[in-house]
């Protein structure tokens, strides 16, 4: 497995270090997992995410994926576009709907599909900031030549019943079209399974892994590797299951 804590430990100074180490990985592997206690001083720790209350909260104001087949109503989403230059503001475009093509996602293809946006205070506010300004900064490391990068941010809830089990990934095993994938957990409750498995592009297994708690990253080159997530189930199917995260994407202009 592909995890940056197996190399810096967690008593080290995870600034500079933790970030030349997660650099290596992708730049080694394609792809990295990164524990949250990690991933939180990285991000600049509680200074910088001082809304991160509100913020996991707003994941409790999601809206069904009207998408889905057969009606299932297992994934909540909203969805925001950013763009930026290497350096200066991170400018937040006016709200547009998401597309991939076929070969990217057989599943839902082809079709602009709209969404509910992105709260502003939540798209605004300090933590979602902070996460966008450090993948620009770690991710124009990895591509310096890029001079323009299309963000798209995407907050799910997938929800698991005794009924129906939630999806994270209901498309399979897949690429998502773009350069770099961030997979950020902001909470977990009452869930089993959600493991992540990586590919090489011959569909080879590279590692797996399972985000468990606030702030357990995956990074993935899209362009080098194929990521799925498996199903998630209650573990007691009386009380509300759910696998919340953030995914934001990266694509060169």
């Amino acid at each position: 497995m592909t995890d940056i804590t197996a190399r810096l430990g967690f008593g080290e100074n995870v600034g500079v270090r933790a970030t030349a180490k997660l650099l290596q990985l992708l730049i080694d592997d394609g792809y990295a997992f990164v524990r949250g206690a990690i991933m939180q001083p990285m991000l600049g720790g509680s200074p910088s995410l001082s809304d991160w209350p509100a913020f996991a909260a707003s994941w409790n104001n999601l809206e069904v994926d009207a998408y889905l087949a057969d009606r299932s109503r297992y994934r909540k989403r909203r969805h925001a576009v950013y763009s930026a230059d290497p350096f200066g503001a991170i400018t937040r475009e006016p709200h547009q709907p998401h597309y991939q093509s076929r070969e990217y996602n057989a599943l839902f293809g082809g079709i602009a599909r709209s969404f509910e946006p992105v709260a502003p205070e939540i798209g605004a506010g300090p933590t979602l900031s902070t996460i966008l300004s450090f993948c620009r900064a770690l991710l124009g490391e990895l591509a310096p030549s890029v001079t323009r990068w299309r963000i798209e941010v995407h907050q799910f809830r997938i929800e698991a019943r005794s009924d129906e089990p939630g999806q994270p990934t209901p498309e399979g095993v897949h690429r998502d079209g773009v350069d770099f994938v961030l997979v950020l957990l902001i909470e977990r409750c009452n869930i089993a399974s959600g493991t992540t498995t990586v590919y090489d592009r011959n569909r080879r297994e590279l590692g797996s892994f399972t985000l468990t708690d606030p702030c357990d990253a995956a990074l993935v080159d899209d362009t080098r590797v194929y990521h799925g997530v498996t199903p998630v189930i209650p573990l007691d199917p009386t009380k509300p299951a759910y696998r919340d995260v953030l995914v934001v994407t990266y694509q060169r202009q």
